[in-house]
């Protein structure tokens, strides 16, 4: 563990609590822990945060999702193939990541989430079914969209680029798939899961994870994970659809203090 103060690594629990459940509810705690770990350890190297913020997010997204699996209707099977072309597109997404210009991206991202919020707030019944029988049917057309479009696309987006990808695949998988918003954050855990360990490998086979630390914030995470995914089952729908907004704004605010500052 790097040279740190008590306070420091206080805080840094803290972040990884609430990112934690931020992430189990509708995803995007990556806004929180990233950029605290970057404050936290202004001397540590890019790639360490990178990897060690990865081995932290991993423990908390099992967490949630194990938690989700045991209450919420979720297809194991059909998740863990979204998630597997994830991978995929992450790892494609990373190798053309030194070419792009983050600076390009941030704006187009903006826009979209913009125009995610206001379809959101304009579209009150968006993931609100809550029963199988209100959903259509699980065609394989879908399944075959979800695979490619959110976990080849968004895993893509993932590597290249990133803040945000659990709120997109909430999204993505409840308008794909005519999930209710509990269930597709539910499944988007699993897709998390999968993509997290790709890239967690890979800052591992670099020897980029300061592991302690690692060890330390993720018992945090873990926890936050868990009572974010209880409190989403709990709450349902309306919960998540309020937190997803507050996300949404958050990492679009976040995105232009990138650009402008």
């Amino acid at each position: 563990m790097p040279d740190i103060s008590l306070t420091t690594l206080v805080l840094l629990c803290l972040a990884a609590l609430a990112a934690g459940w931020i992430d189990a509810v509708v995803g995007g705690g990556g806004l929180l822990q990233l950029p605290a770990l970057l404050l936290g350890l202004p001397h540590v190297a890019a790639a360490q945060i990178l990897g060690t913020n990865k081995a932290v997010s991993i423990v908390g997204t099992s967490g949630a999702a194990f938690t989700y699996l045991r209450k919420a209707p979720v297809k194991v099977g059909t998740a863990v193939r979204i998630g597997l072309a994830a991978l995929v597109g992450s790892m494609g997404g990373a190798f053309f990541a030194a070419g792009i210009s983050s600076a390009v991206l941030r704006p187009v991202i903006m826009v979209v989430l913009l125009g995610v919020a206001a379809f959101v707030m304009l579209r009150p019944s968006f993931g609100s079914r809550t029963t199988e029988e209100d959903r259509p049917p699980l065609t394989r057309a879908r399944i075959v969209t979800a695979i490619v479009v959110v976990g080849g696309g968004i895993g893509f987006y993932d590597g290249l680029f990133g803040p945000g990808t659990g709120t997109f695949l909430v999204l993505a998988l409840t308008a794909v798939l005519h999930l209710d918003l509990v269930t597709a954050s539910a499944t988007s855990k699993i897709v998390n899961v999968c993509t997290n360990a790709g890239a967690l490998a890979m800052f591992a086979y670099q020897g980029h994870v300061l592991w302690l630390l690692a060890a330390v914030m993720a018992v945090f995470n873990l926890v936050g994970g868990m009572i974010g995914a209880r409190m989403a089952l709990a709450k349902g729908a309306e919960f998540v659809r309020g937190v997803l907004l507050v996300v949404v704004f958050s990492l679009v605010a976040k995105l232009a203090f990138d650009q402008w500052a």
